[in-house]
Order: structure tokens, then C-alpha cells, then sequence
């Protein structure tokens, strides 16, 4: 039965939050805000936060770096997930997953469809892992950001949630890096 096991300790994670804009300011993110303010009420820490507008190479590059940063566990980003010509952020950051996380796009397409119907369709969500860190691409929208985390990422990323949870295997995500393989 999934769950809280009160019995573990909680281990705080450090998330990275990547708003992709060519419109937004720190000052008037509300999607940044909405996860930023989640992350912290829930006790993780807000490790990093930064605008990029919808260009492939700075989404992608910003999304690398923070990979590969060692005080970065989680990088979350929202927007530039939608169809028009300045919506790149699938096609940005997909292309360098180590592995596709299918099902976090599916799991948020059925929560998001439960709020907004069919326009759930016109998001392209997806996570996948790069250099052993997990990377959700969420739709702009406070909305769309309440969603994934309140529906998804705040019990992935609790280490209490069972049956299972992203946090209890972060330490084996570059075990194939360790082996030279």
C-alpha cells in the first residue's frame, strides 16, 4: 500500500528549479514561485533557480551544468512544453537523457486530465535522468506545476514514501558510470 513509513527519516533534497521563458523575470515567475514554495514548505531545499529564455542550447546547457553539479540532486523545469515554434524544451533536453521516464509523463497527463480535460493534450511533460540526476519537464503553468508536485514529485521525493521512491536510489543512478561501462 503506498505511503508514509514513519518509522525512516526524512532526507531533505536538493532541487534546482529552471523557469523557460522568453517573458518571465524572477520578479513575476509564478510557475518558479509555485515549485520553489512547494520545495521548501516540504522541507527539501531550493538549491538553485534561474530563467532561461526558449532556446535549446541555454535549456540544454543550463540543465547540464546543474547535472553535473554535486549539490544538485533534482532539476525541475517549467515551460517551453507546448506546441508553438517557441515551445523547445522536450526537444532540448530529451536528446540527453541517460533514460526516458515514461511514466511520469503518463502519470501527469491522467492527474492533469482529471483537472483540464483533453488540453491536458497539449502539454508534452517528461522526465528522464542526466549524469545521475533527475530531470522532470513540467508545463508552464502554476496549475500544471501544482500538479506534478503535489500529485507526483512530493511523494517521489520523500524517502518515507513507500512502496518505493526516487530518493532511495538516487546513490545507484551512475552505477554504470562507477563500473566504466
Amino acid at each position: 500500500m503506498a505511503g508514509i513509513n514513519e518509522g525512516r527519516s526524512f532526507v531533505p533534497v536538493r532541487i534546482a528549479v529552471l523557469t523557460v521563458s522568453d517573458t518571465r523575470s524572477l520578479a513575476d515567475d509564478k510557475s518558479g514561485q509555485t515549485l520553489a514554495d512547494r520545495i521548501t514548505e516540504a522541507g527539501h531545499i531550493l538549491a538553485a533557480r534561474d530563467i532561461v529564455t526558449d532556446d535549446r542550447d541555454k535549456i540544454r546547457d543550463t540543465v547540464l551544468a546543474w547535472s553535473r553539479d554535486k549539490a544538485i540532486d533534482v532539476v525541475i523545469t517549467t515551460g517551453g512544453t507546448g506546441f508553438t515554434g517557441r515551445d523547445v524544451t522536450p526537444e532540448a533536453l530529451e536528446p540527453i537523457f541517460e533514460k526516458r521516464m515514461d511514466g511520469f509523463s503518463e502519470v501527469f497527463h491522467r492527474i492533469s486530465y482529471d483537472k483540464i480535460g483533453t488540453s491536458t493534450i497539449q502539454s508534452r511533460a517528461t522526465g528522464g535522468v542526466v549524469n545521475a540526476t533527475f530531470v522532470f519537464v513540467l508545463p508552464g503553468s502554476p496549475g500544471a506545476c501544482k500538479d506534478a508536485w503535489d500529485g507526483i514529485l512530493k511523494a517521489q521525493l520523500d524517502y518515507r514514501h513507500m512502496p518505493c521512491n526516487f530518493v532511495e536510489i538516487m546513490p545507484r543512478l551512475d552505477e554504470h558510470l562507477r563500473r566504466g561501462k
